[in-house]
């Protein structure tokens, strides 16, 4: 089963595209702390797609604590000078907030 539930913070404010199908879709990476003291954050780049990625530029900003509960997925791709490359990244089927905006001022 191929299933990810991560709670962290959004480095950067949330960037709205449309794909060249028309889809909308939402890239960013998220600042996930590992469970020891001593080691430093993870940093998975987190993409939402649809009603999703409109959610996520509507109502989450940079430093944002949100939950994210999606699918690992890796691709290749060939970049402009013919080099192939292979990505991994976190596709969000869910996205929650995981804190209290009213707290945070």
């Amino acid at each position: 089963m191929n299933s990810v539930l991560l709670t962290g913070r959004t480095t950067t404010d949330i960037e709205l595209k449309t794909s060249l199908s028309g889809m909308s879709v939402a890239t960013f990476v998220l600042a996930v702390e590992r469970r020891s003291k001593d080691d430093i954050a993870d940093f998975p780049t987190i993409v939402a797609w649809n009603k999703t990625a409109e959610f996520l530029s509507r109502y989450v900003t940079r430093g944002r604590k949100i939950i994210v509960e999606g699918e690992i997925r890796t691709r290749t791709y060939e970049d402009r000078d013919g080099r192939k490359h292979k990505a991994t990244e976190i596709v969000a089927n869910n996205i929650e907030f995981a804190d209290n905006k009213s707290l945070e001022r």
